[in-house]
């Protein structure tokens, strides 16, 4: 047995499970760990019998008496509770919720992304594939990728190409949506292990973040050269990357309270501190005028930042220190995030002429007949016709939200 299979069944074996209904507890340390650790299982919301069966059904297919025995053990020791339970801000808008779920149970859809020609794809990281959805007809394509590749987001081009992060090989690659064809491009450095995520330029590069690397890249598609650049603060952990009107290529660090300016032909990196020490800045969002919206994810706020001025100001999210600001994005100078640091995750609206907040607890799933109300949003992105497109990954959704007209 490999090592890192004997730890995880060694963790799961001293996780504090009650040691009653022994055979609940068996299935779940044999099929739920074949998939993630029991601990996501600890820091569920909890859930009802019913409320378990339909989130169950939206990771794996079991047989009907597995199925019950281990609903019915999860429901005895997780059940629901309300320790991480969002403020939620009542308001006047009110949303519409489209959802989707790839037809490949269990692969973590995440990092939805719309293409040209109006195409919905997504990558499901844990099992190699990428998705193309057509919304017109519900119709949906898998496309496998490299094996190991881990891809841990997705996004298009000018052609509708979709390129995508190899999280798990170290690779960047790029997927021919008529053919299917896979092109890989090999990072140059070794330490260069991780592609994160990515964002193409008008000129067809793609720009895209090394988390754990320290580092960020540019590769040319016309040559294949990957070019790579380290980023001057050690461990600052480069995560969310966007492009500025200017063409310039901001960069959040999820470890270190910092934003960062690429410059897209030199490669130089200019730092720009932002709010206090302990920050920790998830993914940020470029607006028209060149400023900066971020997450504060580490300290619980959202922040403007003016590279121009310098000027930065914060706003508390409205569920507290804990919330973890994770995705944002932004329509029609309105911001959305969510707060991944509670359950259920939020989906939170910010207007800045206002200064006001309104939230929404997200639904996954079956939103007709079995919502539910699991996983968080790592990365969203707007649509041509003014929706946001998000995600749950734990319960393999894809969503679109839009703002229902004023009657």
């Amino acid at each position: 047995m490999p090592a890192a299979r004997r730890l995880l069944l060694s963790a799961i074996l001293l996780m504090p499970f009650p040691a009653t209904a022994q055979s609940g507890l068996e299935l779940v340390e044999s099929t739920c760990s074949a998939c993630h650790s029991t601990d996501l299982i600890e820091r569920s919301m909890g859930y009802t019998k019913d409320g378990w069966r339909a989130l169950i059904d939206t990771m794996i297919e079991l047989d009907p008496e597995n199925s019950a025995t281990i609903v019915a053990y999860l429901a005895e020791v997780r059940p629901p509770r309300d320790d991480r339970a969002p403020t939620l801000i009542e308001g006047p808008v009110q949303l519409d919720w489209q959802a989707w779920s790839g037809p490949m149970l269990g692969q973590r859809a995440r990092d939805p992304v719309e293409a040209p020609d109006g195409t919905i794809w997504w990558t499901g990281q844990w099992a190699d594939v990428v998705s193309r959805l057509d919304p017109a007809s519900g119709e949906i394509i898998e496309f496998p990728l490299p094996s190991g590749a881990r891809a841990h987001t997705v996004t298009a081009d000018a052609s509708g190409r979709i390129w995508y992060t190899g999280n798990g090989n170290g690779t960047m690659g790029v997927v021919d949506p008529t053919t299917g064809e896979i092109t890989e491009y090999r990072m140059p450095d070794p330490s260069a292990r991780d592609p994160h995520s990515a964002i193409v330029a008008a000129d067809g590069r793609v720009f895209f973040t090394l988390q754990h690397s320290n580092m960020a890249g540019r590769l040319d598609p016309a040559s294949g050269e990957v070019d790579l650049v380290t980023m001057p603060v050690a461990q600052s952990r480069p995560y969310g990357i966007k492009l500025a009107p200017d063409g310039g290529v901001w960069i959040a660090a999820n470890g270190a309270p910092r934003l960062y300016r690429l410059d897209p032909d030199t490669l130089s990196v200019e730092e720009h501190p932002v709010s206090d020490e302990g920050t920790t800045i998830r993914r940020l969002v470029v607006a028209e005028d060149g400023t900066i919206w971020y997450v504060n994810s580490s300290l619980g706020r959202i922040g403007h930042y003016d590279p121009a001025t310098g000027e930065n100001r914060e706003w508390p999210s409205p569920s507290g220190p804990d919330s973890h600001p994770y995705a944002i994005a932004l329509i029609d100078g309105v911001v959305w995030y969510n707060e991944s640091g509670k359950r259920p995750d939020t989906l939170v609206r910010f207007d800045p002429a206002t200064e006001t907040f309104q939230s929404w607890a997200i639904p996954s799933g079956n939103l007709a007949t079995a919502p539910v109300y699991a996983g968080i949003v790592r990365h969203m992105r707007p649509t041509s016709d003014g929706g946001l497109l998000i995600h749950q990954s734990a319960t393999n959704t894809v969503l679109k939200v839009r703002v229902r007209p004023e009657s």
